[in-house]
């Protein structure tokens, strides 16, 4: 008789507890109004948008830090973050974003939020969303680049090109700045390849290159790799 009721302890404790596993796994991902409520709730939490750069700069949620969980860098990027503390994870439909959050509980993450749906569904509610990054059309005109400068904010502007390693390394934490800064920087960027005579009339003879404005005039400019932080204390 004791032997019996033990097990049936035993059974009604790992029902208990498989049952509040599964709540606690649902409860992660959630619909678009409750990710946005989430948001207000935590909101010094990291926004991670695991899309890609090019997909990241046509927009975004509000604050989102662009971590490509295709990337090789993802594992390093969310390295630094605090496991402790909420993180919220979206992609387009949700897939990307639920492997990376999978990914990242298993490096020990407590709380990871998921968006039900993506961006495409938080679209379709019609909550906010943000773009803070110009990718200049093809062929743009001198007088077309200077009202692009003609901005409140400060204007950082990279010339890249696809086949360049240096561009293609700089262009994340360049997205992350867009974002981190986006109340005082917008981010504009320029293909050399597509725009040969502008580039011409504006001297640019090698890239990368990145162009500071302020008030429409150039305040700083460099040429050759520049790291995150040695561009972040040029804009603060």
């Amino acid at each position: 008789m004791k032997t019996y009721t033990f097990l049936i302890v035993i059974a009604t404790s790992l029902l208990y507890y498989s049952c509040k596993d599964s709540q606690a796994q649902t409860s992660s991902s959630l619909s678009e109004n409750a990710f946005a409520e989430k948001i207000i709730q935590f909101p010094s939490a990291p926004i991670l948008d695991v899309r890609t750069p090019e997909e990241f700069s046509k927009g975004h949620l509000q604050n989102a830090i662009n971590y490509d969980w295709n990337s090789s860098e993802f594992q390093n990027q969310i390295a630094v973050l605090d496991k402790e503390k909420p993180v919220f994870v979206y992609c387009l439909s949700g897939g990307r974003s639920n492997s990376a959050a999978e990914n990242m509980r298993t490096k020990g993450f407590k709380e990871v939020y998921e968006l039900q749906g993506g961006l495409i569904g938080w679209r379709a509610a019609n909550l906010p969303e943000a773009t803070s990054t110009t990718v200049a059309n093809a062929g743009l005109s001198l007088e077309g680049f200077q009202s692009l400068m003609k901005s409140d904010k400060l204007v950082l502007v990279d010339f890249y090109a696809e086949w360049c390693a240096p561009c293609k390394k700089m262009e994340p934490f360049l997205d992350e700045i867009s974002t981190e800064m986006a109340d005082k920087v917008v981010l504009t960027r320029i293909n050399v390849d597509d725009n040969p005579e502008l580039c011409k009339q504006l001297n640019i003879d090698e890239i990368p290159v990145l162009h500071l404005y302020k008030n429409n005039t150039l305040v700083w400019a460099n040429k050759g790799f520049k790291g995150k932080e040695e561009v972040k204390k040029q804009l603060e």
